[in-house]
């Protein structure tokens, strides 16, 4: 695409080493949220707080009083990263048209990230007796994260060629699993043999984000725009957006990629939300006085975080590699197909803490596949352009639109049923639909008013 920019100067990076690893860091800087507040060391803080918590009306341990009324802990998380979600869906798009037309990507990023780094860092002051305003930094940790994630996808297209773009994808990835494990395992220790809070954690994931990323900030160069100066700014912004969405819907692989994409990823996101939660919930054992209890101790949690994302590393490579054998697209039906197999395992099997490692294991290893591929795959799809944000900023809200519509609607079944086990049903159709839109995905380029797109 080409739009009216006359006085904009490429600066290429594309094949330059040292951006791509330093772009490759800002996975290694933010994925500690995605690992230590997201799946991990927070939601065990989280149900334990919650559970301790005596208010007048609760009947249950995982109930919770919000705004007056009663709720599921996990309910009540659920809604709050559905509502820092559907933030991002307002802001993500208007503020990438206008880093389109300003040349001010990596400006953006910068903001978003020192948002998402306090907002975790701020979780240390998380306290039952304010719970609603607790919540907060629940919802701006999200909002931080995947708006910053975006601006940072976007660089993608301009650092790798289409063929080394599914490895360099994949290689970010890795980076964040690896990463995100080093801080785990230092949080560990603080915590077990130092006999330091729980709460000190999110401090760290603060710091470490804010961190690692002054390296990616240091390298990766934005596109030098020199525009007169003039008012309406923000105006020009969003024609930049709408001219990119009147192009994208001329274009058939990528529209139709990007329902796909919106479909599956409700199952993929909802469940690397939520997993760690399903594992305190629908899984049974013996306690040491011989009684069935409801719930994995946290170490035995902490075990499968571990070993979902080192499971993830070797994954990501993999998928990586069988695109190049077989094909973006079919490499992704055989993900989809796996994903929807876990499901029912887990809906039918997962009672116990071996069964539940087995699924561990097995959404690691599809999961960082899943992840890298999708990521890849949209940026081949990708039309000649310079407007790279807004191009993602598209993908980025319909993955969010997807996971709030995935987190409520694993929120309402829950609440409706009285189990998480009942919501796998939901994430298992996720993946069939999802299967069936990939089929509907052309396997040859796209033609836009009789130009072809290089993909």
């Amino acid at each position: 695409m080409i739009l009216d920019t006359p006085h904009a100067e490429t600066h290429s990076i594309k094949g330059n080493k040292k951006a791509q690893n330093a772009w490759t860091m800002y996975d290694w800087a933010n994925s500690t949220y995605n690992l230590v507040i997201g799946t991990a060391i927070f939601p065990i803080f989280y149900t334990a707080v919650t559970a301790k918590h005596q208010f007048e009306g609760k009947t249950a341990d995982d109930d919770v009083l919000l705004f007056g009324h009663i709720f599921k802990n996990t309910e009540v998380l659920s809604y709050a990263l559905a509502l820092g979600m559907a933030i991002v869906c307002i802001v993500s798009p208007m503020l990438s048209g206008l880093a389109d037309y300003l040349g001010k990507k990596k400006v953006f990023m910068q903001m978003f990230c020192y948002l998402g780094s306090l907002s975790c860092a701020s979780l240390f002051f998380f306290d039952m007796n304010h719970f609603e305003a607790s919540m907060i930094s629940v919802v701006f940790a999200c909002v931080g994260f995947w708006v910053s994630y975006a601006f940072s996808n976007s660089f993608l297209p301009e650092l790798a060629e289409p063929a080394d773009q599914d490895k360099l994808s994949a290689k970010g990835y890795s980076m964040g699993y690896i990463g995100s494990i080093i801080l785990l395992v230092a949080n560990l220790v603080m915590i077990q043999v130092l006999d330091i809070p729980a709460k000190w954690s999110f401090v760290t994931v603060g710091i470490w984000w804010a961190g690692f990323a002054q390296i990616t900030f240091y390298h990766l160069k934005d596109h030098k725009v020199a525009r007169p100066k003039e008012k309406g700014v923000l105006k020009k912004g969003f024609l930049e957006l709408r001219n990119v969405w009147r192009e994208m819907n001329n274009t058939t692989r990528l529209r139709r990629y990007l329902i796909a994409f919106f479909v599956f990823s409700m199952g993929v996101q909802t469940i690397m939300q939520m997993a760690s939660l399903f594992g305190t919930k629908e899984v049974y054992q013996y306690n040491e006085a011989g009684e069935l209890v409801r719930g994995l101790e946290s170490g035995q949690l902490i075990v499968a975080v571990i070993l979902v994302q080192l499971i993830a590393i070797p994954g990501a490579y993999f998928f990586s590699y069988l695109s190049r054998k077989l094909s973006n697209l079919l490499t992704l039906k055989i993900a989809l197909a796996f994903w929807a197999l876990v499901c029912l395992y887990a809906y039918t099997i997962v009672t116990t803490p071996i069964t539940f490692y087995v699924a561990a294991g097995c959404i690691g290893f599809v999961m960082g596949g899943t992840q890298s591929l999708a990521r890849s795959t949209y940026s081949k799809f990708l039309p000649e352009t310079n407007d790279h944000a807004s191009y993602f900023s598209f993908y980025d809200v319909t993955e969010k639109v997807g996971l709030i519509i995935g987190l409520l609607s694993f929120g309402f079944i829950e609440g409706f049923f009285g189990s998480m086990r009942a919501s796998i049903l939901a994430l298992i159709t996720f993946f069939i639909i999802g299967f069936l839109l990939v089929l509907l995905v052309p396997k040859k380029e796209s033609e836009v008013e009789g130009k072809k797109f290089l993909v």
